[in-house]
């Protein structure tokens, strides 16, 4: 596929085409069930990452967004609940 098509393909990508990427290269395969080959998922994973980009979607929404708990050096964790932090009661204990 010619960057230019791919181009243009981005540019007239609908919202609903764009979900169906997404859930596609999430699970791996198409609407109908038939698995996507390598070369397919990378395609789709490329085009719904482009999309995002160029949309403007929200990070928190985009393919690949992790949220950052505790980790990192900026991070205090204060506002963390024990149970998510791993410091939950010992049910072993009791």
């Amino acid at each position: 596929m010619s960057e230019m098509t791919f181009d243009r393909m981005i540019q007239q990508m609908t919202p609903s085409i764009y979900a169906s990427l997404k859930q596609a290269v999430s699970l791996r395969k198409w609407p109908d069930g038939r698995m996507l080959t390598a070369e397919q998922t990378e395609l789709c994973l490329e085009a719904v990452m482009r999309y995002e980009a160029e949309n403007r979607v929200p990070e928190e929404e985009r393919v690949g967004y992790l949220e950052r708990r505790t980790c990192g050096s900026a991070s205090s964790g204060a506002d963390v609940p024990p149970e998510l932090a791993g410091l939950g009661r010992d049910v072993g204990r009791d």
